[in-house]
């Protein structure tokens, strides 16, 4: 089949029209129809998706129950190219984004995974909640390595299964990585989308993902935190039976997956890589040199651990933490209020300190913020910090590098 160099890879269910939009698209990328393949999962559609997919797709693969996005696992397992770039349904790159896909992983031999910057239909972009950590939507992957750590794992279904492939791959000694020059559009079309049962996976995954690869303090922590935030979020969205749901059977679940932890918790260096721990205290240590003790925290993001602990480390107050999507009814975190960005400029901070770990959450919440006080809003993660680093250089940490026993222990390296 010519020069094969990219397998792509869709996943579908009862999205005819959705999924042959999609096919359309892909006719348009800059690479020869040579040098690329199409394999379509069908879901065990009943809408004709099969028989409309055959004149797009070199492979359909059809399936007589529902995998949801995990479904892709099984175009892994066909694709015959060097590279596999999975999509979703009513995602396609932007031009010239595969040819740079292409180019990234010539140049770097340990690259596995180059995730797309994800553009929405309203102008704004989504991403994973933690740094390097792809979207399945719009990411290449070089075969070898996703074969090499036993592709995705079908039970997730949907939802943190990306998580799970950038952990197995980092600790792996592979590198997960996010470009802001690769770019997929993504339609997020809601037919057949049940969020309901969004928030039933988001608790179950994300409580499997903290029994599999997470151990002592950071076990603990997480799994306290991913909690509260999947409950507030089933509140606000009226979802406590779906929420009840999967914390009941992620718990369950958790005490299968503990079973395999010696061989399969993040590392040390991959733990930093996702969660920042180490990065975090050192800005923190720099806020005490400069004599500013009073922060504001903005954002409730999902890694707001990593703030929390290097804070209270170094005797820093998190008088608040600012985020109108969780405030109200008189929400706390680890005794902080959690609150409105308006009611939170009257807690008089020092410093606003964007507590996203996320590049493109960082740079959303560090643009709510401008204009909006006087003092340094401080965006570590998103490239615009407003900084307080010593000129020429990073900060240079006064607290000591996670290298003890105990350090070792706390975030199961």
């Amino acid at each position: 089949m010519g020069n094969l160099l990219v397998s792509f890879v869709i996943a579908t269910h009862n999205r005819r029209e959705i999924l042959v939009r999609t096919l359309n698209r892909l006719q348009e990328i800059e690479c020869p129809r040579t040098n690329y393949e199409i394999i379509v999962v069908d879901n065990d559609s009943r809408d004709g998706t099969v028989e409309a997919a055959k004149p797009f797709a070199n492979v359909v693969v059809p399936l007589d129950q529902n995998l949801g996005s995990c479904a892709k696992a099984l175009g892994v397992d066909r694709a015959a190219a060097p590279f596999i770039v999975f999509l979703d349904d009513d995602s396609y790159p932007q031009l010239g984004s595969v040819a740079r896909m292409l180019d990234y992983f010539e140049k770097d031999a340990g690259l596995a995974a180059a995730g797309f910057t994800v553009h929405l239909p309203c102008g704004e972009m989504e991403s994973s909640a933690l740094p390097h950590v792809f979207h399945g939507c719009g990411v290449g992957l070089r075969s070898a390595a996703i074969r090499e750590v036993g592709n995705l794992d079908r039970s997730f279904f949907m939802q943190a299964e990306e998580y799970d492939v950038c952990f197995r791959l980092a600790n792996a000694e592979w590198t997960p990585r996010v470009f802001d020059d690769l770019h997929v559009d993504h339609l997020k079309t809601a037919q057949t989308r049940r969020p309901e049962r969004t928030t039933y996976l988001d608790t179950r995954n994300n409580l499997r993902l903290v029994a599999r690869y997470l151990f002592g303090e950071a076990a603990q922590a997480y799994r306290r935190d991913w909690l509260q935030r999947y409950r507030w979020i089933a509140e606000r969205e009226c979802h406590l039976e779906a929420f009840a749901r999967g914390r009941a059977e992620g718990l369950k679940d958790a005490r299968r997956e503990r079973s395999g932890i010696e061989r399969r918790r993040l590392r040390l260096q991959p733990f930093e890589t996702f969660f920042s721990w180490q990065v975090v205290a050192e800005h923190m240590a720099e806020l005490g040199r400069r004599g500013i003790r009073r922060i504001v925290l903005a954002g409730f993001g999902k890694n707001v651990y990593a703030f929390y602990r290097a804070a209270k480390r170094l005797d820093l107050q998190i008088i608040a933490i600012a985020d109108d999507g969780f405030a109200g009814g008189n929400r706390v975190y680890r005794n902080i209020p959690v609150v409105g960005m308006d009611e939170t400029l009257s807690f008089s901070p020092e410093a606003v300190v964007i507590g996203q770990t996320a590049p493109v959450f960082a740079r959303k919440t560090a643009d709510l913020w401008k204009g909006k006080t006087e003092v340094p809003v401080l965006d570590w993660f998103g490239g615009r910090a407003t900084s307080l680093l010593r000129p020429g250089g990073a900060a240079v940490s006064e607290t000591r590098r996670l290298s003890t026993k105990a350090d070792l222990a706390s975030v199961g390296a």
